[in-house]
């Protein structure tokens, strides 16, 4: 045989690299792996954003992050909504002290009482001395001259009478007795007017919430002085657009703020607007918050109407780029795809998704707005 030549020496390289390439486009029969998508690459083994919008996180970052999942389950829940609330009285527990007069508050001899101090039903909390003028006192004042001189005149006559009893009919006596003691009353009354203080006194027993006033001040009539109530029977007042909400409240939360939930009971519906809204008044059953009077709460009101939907923690659902509410599936063991979803508010802590997500699939529910700044 003989020996190959310089041409087929040079040429044997490019034959070969052209039989693997032609080898590795073809497929087995009845596979085409043409058509399928090329799998998206990791640019080391860092935390990074994957160009299909997947994130590769390695499990060491995981750990750190502290990332946990839930598997989903899909189920019936009570349609809730969401309303803006207030703590107020309960009117028949609670009650406010006003000055019916314009005047100078006096303190008692037990002083004015401060902020959360416990009074009980009658007890006597200021005193408003009435404002008069120079002029409304002149005029009291001559008009108490005068009943004095008609009071000396209707003695005078009456002793007469008295004198006369035997020649004159005992109803003219009777008739000077009782102008005399009409002019008597209504001396005592003017002469009382001038410096009698009004006393302000708790309409109910209970906790000083606010006290407005100290010794010395001048107060206008109707003027709001003290605030009294029973901490633990308040009330919530929240505003709801539809008045058919009203119908249908099966339980309320509120919620003021982390770990200050409250449970609320229905009580009733107001059936006149304020606000363009109908007030609906919940009583305050129990939890862990400690109220104030006209604190705002958030009132989450469940509903008798069903819902179907995948309920999961609210720190589950975060927004993408496109201010789109997601949520962060985990793939695989150190992938996670994000899924957009619309959801429910079902409590102060949960929400209910009702599209865009189905059960039996793991979602991150901690650390998923950590999860979801990884670029």
């Amino acid at each position: 045989m003989n020996a190959p030549t310089l041409v087929q020496r040079m040429l044997r390289p490019l034959l070969v690299a052209a039989s693997l390439v032609a080898s590795a486009g073809l497929a087995h029969e009845g596979h085409d792996h043409g058509d399928e998508p090329a799998p998206a690459l990791t640019r080391g083994d860092g935390p990074q954003r994957l160009a299909d919008g997947s994130v590769f996180l390695p499990k060491t970052t995981q750990r750190q992050l502290a990332l946990r999942t839930q598997l989903t389950r899909s189920g019936e829940h009570p349609v809730t909504v969401e309303l803006a609330g207030k703590v107020v009285l309960d009117p028949a527990s609670g009650g406010r002290v006003q000055a019916m007069n314009p005047g100078r508050v006096e303190a008692p001899a037990g002083g004015i009482p401060s902020l959360g101090k416990a009074v009980k039903k009658g007890e006597l909390l200021a005193r408003v001395h009435p404002a008069v003028s120079p002029l409304e006192l002149g005029g009291q004042r001559a008009q108490a001259a005068e009943l004095r001189a008609a009071l000396g005149v209707a003695e005078k006559r009456l002793a007469r009478l008295r004198e006369l009893e035997a020649t004159v009919a005992r109803k003219d006596v009777d008739a000077a007795e009782a102008d005399v003691r009409s002019l008597r009353e209504r001396l005592a009354a003017i002469a009382g007017s001038l410096t009698q203080p009004e006393d302000l006194r708790a309409p109910v027993a209970g906790i000083v919430a606010s006290a407005s006033v100290v010794a010395g001040q001048v107060v206008e009539a109707r003027e709001l002085l003290f605030e009294i109530i029973d901490p633990a029977n308040l009330r919530v007042e929240a505003l709801a657009y539809d008045p058919r909400l009203a119908a249908e409240i099966a339980g309320a939360y509120g919620s003021a703020g982390p770990g200050q939930e409250v449970l609320l009971s229905f009580v009733g519906a107001g059936r006149s607007l304020r606000e363009q809204a109908i007030p609906l008044l919940f009583r305050v059953d129990g939890g862990t918050a400690t109220l104030a009077l006209n604190q705002p709460l958030r009132v989450i009101a469940q509903t008798r109407s069903p819902l179907q939907g995948v309920p999961l923690p609210a720190a589950a659902v975060v927004k993408n780029a496109a201010n789109q509410e997601i949520v962060w599936v985990k793939t695989s063991a150190e992938r996670f795809a994000p899924r957009p979803v619309r959801t429910q508010p079902l409590d102060d802590a949960r929400v209910a998704v009702v599209d865009g997500l189905e059960a039996g699939v793991r979602v991150v529910v901690q650390g998923a707005a950590l999860l979801n700044q990884v670029r």
